[in-house]
């Protein structure tokens, strides 16, 4: 078996044992567990403050079926009233890890991580505007020659103006982190906002810039922008458009294998329209574009997508949607060797015979999404798949990305609860391969397993406990001819700590 069919096998394994943990009603508590890192996200346990009514701050109404092309997701809880409070807290964590570098080769030698983090999250809500505001910052301390004190940043905002029949949306989300944020080890920051906020969530043409492989450690810079509007034209149908532009900026290399970044950006434009077919069911259509350009000089490239989507929600249930369609990508190659007598584009110095130029290159691809997300009496389960174009992860000059993700927690008692979380992705190179930034290779693939405990302690004290694997390997095409070499990178991660959230604070 390959490791490609490892890594589809062992989700769909977590899938369908997680469903069956969510049909066993043998476990007492009545708080869901959270299968982000509790860093990420605030206890379950943690008490909300009273819903802040007032002719200031009316609750707006909340959506159970919202567009299927949009960027908001259906509440899994959708009768829960809105709140306007401001939720500080902390966390710390000591963890022990091998290869702590995230290096092809690394040793097994464990050493220690020990990171401290404070966050703030502000929900305020009026009657025709909503504004929510999350902060996470602090540090890491890497005890390993090269690395040292790494500071951890992450700061998400999301601001909308509703009206009758739709709203407006401004949505930005910032990390400074020395590592990736797939799988990222717990304790750390993720991607994924503590607030809910976070990295822009993946739809067909805005899929956002997230890290989906991590390789060696250097300090970046990512930052995604969302500008999204829905409009309901009837009852039953409504019209979304997004324009998203996203960045990943690199400092400096690799500390120990002084390997270079490559940065990108990327923009996007999508447009959609939702028809209701029933009370819980949907159908709509979205066309995207998207443009990529990198550090490397020259190396950019288009595409055009168009999605029929299906989606299918029960309230307070369950949430299902699919989409695919097809993907047209547009190149510009540089010219060599015989191409001067193939295209136009391309010329040759008739004093040294060199070639110059590029020519355009158009190939035809399938994009794609699906989502299913799960909320058992006890549990909640949710299981993503995304195919699209990326921007490669600083590794390759673009790629064509499949990535999976499955999550699962519930409570084990009245102050214990659980999750696991798994996730991969395949990426295979789409634009040019660099000698001097990036990886030389066709595909890498990156895949990750953990799970973990948290415990109560009172009101306002949580500790947790967790353990993941990561394992990054490039294909053959990274070694070329030479007969030892590594292309594969293995890490684990046994983290323990200390969340501190106090009472949120009421905001009239």
């Amino acid at each position: 078996m390959s490791k490609r069919q490892i890594g589809w096998t062992i989700a769909s394994l977590m899938l369908a044992a997680s469903m069956a943990w969510g049909q066993s009603d043998s476990t007492q508590g009545s708080n869901s567990g959270q299968p982000d890192s509790t860093a990420q996200q605030p206890d379950s346990t943690t008490q909300q403050p009273v819903p802040a009514y007032g002719q200031e701050n009316a609750p707006a109404p909340i959506s159970e079926n919202p567009p299927i092309t949009g960027l908001d997701q259906p509440s899994l809880e959708p009768h829960a009233a809105p709140l306007s409070y401001l939720q500080p807290g902390a966390t710390a964590s000591e963890s022990a890890t091998t290869n702590i570098g995230n290096t092809l080769g690394g040793g097994q030698a464990v050493r220690s991580v020990t990171r401290a983090l404070g966050f703030l999250i502000l929900e305020r809500l009026w009657s025709h505007y909503d504004l929510a505001l999350d902060y996470v910052g602090g540090a890491g301390f890497y005890n390993a020659q090269g690395y040292g004190f790494k500071s951890l940043q992450e700061l998400d905002f999301d601001q909308k103006v509703n009206w009758k029949r739709g709203q407006l949306a401004v949505r930005d989300s910032f990390n400074y982190l020395p590592e990736g944020n797939f799988g990222s080890a717990y304790g750390a920051l993720g991607g994924t906002g503590i607030g809910g906020l976070g990295t822009i969530p993946f739809t067909p043409g805005v899929l956002g810039v997230s890290a989906l492989g991590t390789l060696g450690q250097a300090p970046r810079v990512v930052n995604e922008s969302v500008v999204d509007v829905e409009q309901s034209l009837t009852p039953k149908s409504t019209v979304t458009a997004a324009a998203a532009y996203g960045f990943t900026h690199f400092y400096g290399t690799d500390a120990t294998s002084g390997t270079t970044f490559l940065n990108s950006s990327e923009g996007s434009v999508i447009v959609g329209y939702d028809r209701i077919l029933t009370p819980r069911t949907q159908v709509a259509i979205a066309a995207a574009y998207q443009n990529f350009d990198f550090s490397i000089v020259g190396t950019r490239f288009h595409s055009e997508v168009v999605q029929l989507l299906y989606g299918h929600r029960i309230s307070g249930k369950m949430d299902f949607s699919i989409g695919a369609g097809p993907e047209l990508i547009h190149l510009d190659l540089p010219c060599s060797g015989f191409d001067v007598l193939l295209y136009p584009q391309c010329h040759q110095n008739p004093t040294t015979l060199a070639v110059y130029g590029s020519y355009p290159d158009q190939r035809v691809g399938a994009a794609g999404r699906a989502q299913l997300r799960y909320q058992f009496p006890k549990t909640k389960v949710d299981l993503s798949y995304i195919r699209l174009l990326t921007t490669g992860s600083g590794l390759l000059a673009g790629a064509q990305t499949d990535a999976v993700r499955a999550d699962a927690g519930r409570p084990l008692s009245r102050v214990w609860d659980g999750f696991v979380d798994l996730g991969y992705s395949r990426n295979s190179r789409e634009g040019l391969a660099s000698s001097t930034q990036g990886v030389n290779a066709a595909i890498f693939q990156n895949a990750f397993a953990g799970a973990g405990v948290h415990r109560s302690f009172g009101r306002e004290f949580h500790g947790y406990a967790t353990y993941q694997f990561n394992t990054l390997w490039l294909d053959n095409s990274y070694c070329g001819t030479a007969t030892a070499c590594n292309r594969t990178s293995n890490r684990q991660v046994l983290t323990v700590g200390l969340d501190w959230t106090p009472r949120p604070i009421r905001l009239d």
